[in-house]
This record gives C-alpha cells, sequence and structure tokens, in this order.
C-alpha cells in the first residue's frame, strides 16, 4: 500500500476529515488531499507527528513488511550513536512482538540484545563523562570511580571484582550443550585464560583441537597463551616463533601474533607484525583490527601524530572498502583523530 493510501484509511479509522487532520498537523488541507492522491508526500519532518496524530508506528505508515523492519532497525542502529525514546521504544515494542514469530524469532532476539547494548552504550558515555568530572573534582575521595570503572570497562584491583567466573561458567554450560560447536570453546577459553585458569583452559583446548573443524594455527596459538597464563614465556615465545616461521603468509596468524606480543609490550614487533597481517589480508573488504591495533599502541607510546595517520587510514579503509558516509564507526573515527592531533599539538 502507498504513502497516500495508509494515510487516507488511518484517516478514516480515527475519523478525521481532511481538514481536521491538517489542522492537527499545522498544514494547509489541500497538503493532505495532494498526499492521499499522490500528486505530492508528507515533508520528512511531519512523519513523527503524522505517525503520533494516528497512534501508530512512523514504519507503520510505510505498511513495511517484518522483514523490513528489521532491517531498519539494525541499520538504525549501525548509524545512530543515541536513539530517541519514542523511537527505542519503537523498536522494543516490534522486536518483543516478533519473539513468538518463529520465522524472526533468532533475528528479533539478536536485535533486541543490540538494542538494549546501543542504549546501554550510549548511557554509559554519559555516566563516564559525568564521573570523571565529580573525580576531578574532589580527587582523594572515593565516589565516582566504581561507575567509572563499569562504565569504561577499567581494571579492577579487587580479585572478587575483577574475575571473570560468572563469564566461564556461562561458556561452560554452552559448550557442555553443544560440544561439537567450536566458537563457544573460544569464548570459555578467552575468559580461563583472563585469570590464568591455564590447567582447566588446557583440558578445554584438549577437547576443541579434537572438533572436525579445529583449525590448527589457533590451537597453537592457545598453547602459547597457556604457556604465558603459567609465566613459561620462553615455551609461549618459541610457540609463536616458529607459527611465524611456518606461517609467514597468513593474515590470521600474523594477526594473532602480533596481538600475542601487543600484551607482552613488545611494541615495535606487535605493530611490524599488525602491518604484514593487513598487507596480506586478501579479503575484501577489510576489517580496521590491526589498523586500530596500531594506533592504540602509537598512542601508549605517546606518538600522538602516528596514531592520528593510523586513524586516517581506518577512515580511509571504512570511507573507500566498506562504501561508509554516516555509521558511527566512522564518525567515531574522525573523533579520535581530531582528539588525537591535539594531543600531538599539546605534547
Amino acid at each position: 500500500m502507498k504513502l497516500g493510501q495508509k494515510i487516507r484509511q488511518l484517516r478514516y479509522k480515527a475519523g478525521l476529515t481532511q481538514e481536521q487532520l491538517a489542522e492537527k498537523l499545522g498544514i494547509g488541507p489541500q497538503s493532505v488531499s495532494k498526499w492521499e492522491n499522490a500528486a505530492s508526500m508528507p515533508d520528512i519532518s511531519l512523519l513523527p507527528l503524522l505517525a503520533e496524530t494516528f497512534g501508530v508506528s512512523i514504519d507503520d505508515l510505510f505498511d513495511l513488511s517484518s522483514e523490513q523492519r528489521l532491517n531498519r532497525i539494525e541499520n538504525s542502529l549501525d548509524i545512530s550513536e543515541e536513539l530517541p525514546q519514542d523511537l527505542f521504544r519503537e523498536y522494543e515494542d516490534f522486536l518483543k512482538s516478533q519473539l513468538d514469530d518463529a520465522q524472526n524469532r533468532q533475528r528479533a532476539t539478536g536485535l533486541i540484545a543490540h538494542l538494549y547494548w546501543h542504549r546501554m552504550n550510549a548511557f554509559a558515555g554519559k555516566a563516564a563523562r559525568y564521573a570523571k568530572d565529580a573525580i576531578l573534582a574532589v580527587p582523594g575521595e572515593k565516589g565516582c570511580q566504581w561507575i567509572l570503572a563499569r562504565a569504561e570497562g577499567h581494571a579492577s584491583w579487587d580479585w572478587n571484582i575483577g574475575n571473570h567466573t560468572k563469564a566461564v561458567e556461562f561458556w561452560r554450560g554452552v559448550v557442555e550443550e553443544n560440544p561439537d560447536v567450536r566458537l563457544p570453546y573460544l569464548y570459555l577459553l578467552d575468559n580461563l585464560l583472563a585469570d590464568h585458569r591455564a590447567d582447566e583452559a588446557e583440558a578445554c583446548l584438549e577437547r576443541a583441537a579434537r572438533l572436525p573443524d579445529a583449525r590448527p594455527v589457533m590451537v597453537r596459538v592457545y598453547r602459547a597463551h597457556i604457556a604465558l597464563a603459567r609465566f613459561d614465556e620462553k615455551t609461549a615465545d618459541g610457540i609463536m616463533e616458529e607459527l611465524i616461521a611456518a606461517h609467514p603468509d597468513d593474515s590470521t596468524c600474523l594477526f594473532e601474533a602480533a596481538q600475542y606480543y601487543a600484551k607482552k609490550c613488545n611494541y615495535q614487533k606487535a605493530i611490524a607484525l599488525y602491518e604484514q597481517s593487513f598487507e596480506k589480508e586478501t579479503r575484501r573488504p577489510r576489517f580496521t583490527d590491526e589498523l586500530m591495533g596500531v594506533a592504540d599502541i602509537y598512542e601508549i607510546m605517546g606518538e600522538y601524530g602516528k596514531a592520528a595517520e593510523t586513524h586516517d587510514r581506518i577512515i580511509d579503509l571504512l570511507e573507500n572498502e566498506w562504501g561508509f558516509t554516516e555509521e558511527t564507526g566512522l564518525r567515531r573515527a574522525r573523533k579520535e583523530k581530531a582528539r588525537l592531533l591535539a594531543r600531538a599539538q599539546e605534547a
């Protein structure tokens, strides 16, 4: 159904004349007549008020299919840094309505999780900003430090706060229920290694390595990290160097080696490996992970100009390989570049 027909249908349902609808919208009645006769279209700024007047969502005005509405929500979450409250509620209500639809349940479940994460992330940024202001006002007193830590993922000195027990138990349960699925093993390994639970990680890796789709390179990578979790740096380094020598053109291997050396604070080697990984990557469009790692290392080293230059490369990648124009990731990269350039000038 076309938009003009939909407006006529909703106007009849609401018991409104063209003049009454026009008065509510603050426009002339001839405009409503033109819409309904497909002679013109409503200005986009009127759509929220139209939807409010009829008691429907903006999507309902266009009579979108469920799949089109899911696509719209997904695109909106990718592009918008924060959703207006009315749009958030509209998306929330629609996604919940799809949870009972067998065809859309899986996608709707993922999108509603993304929706809440999107809101949480937006609010976390605000919480962090005000927490920092409160801390700077009285740096010698405890108050908002824990808020800042939670909002930005800061480290916690207290083991009982910083350990990953809940994550380990969740992923262990997923593994037990899905013993033939590879991905949950990796998330379980990551959380075990974060807490230096090396023996459990080794047992987990042995099971994962027997799966038909196990990746030999990643098995060796995890063996190196297990050795590092046992503080056996010599064995860990040996495993990684053997991998690099055996797979000098494997982008995944080079990336994992870069991650390994970055965690060890061997920054120059990590940068070289990230660059090699980025160069060897054959997939198009490429991801930004290697360049983000390089930018972070340059910032850690106080080389803010080089970090800004790397964000310039990220911006170029997003624009020219991904075709981004206004997406959140592109805006953030531009902000990071500006922030780093300002730091470079201060230095």
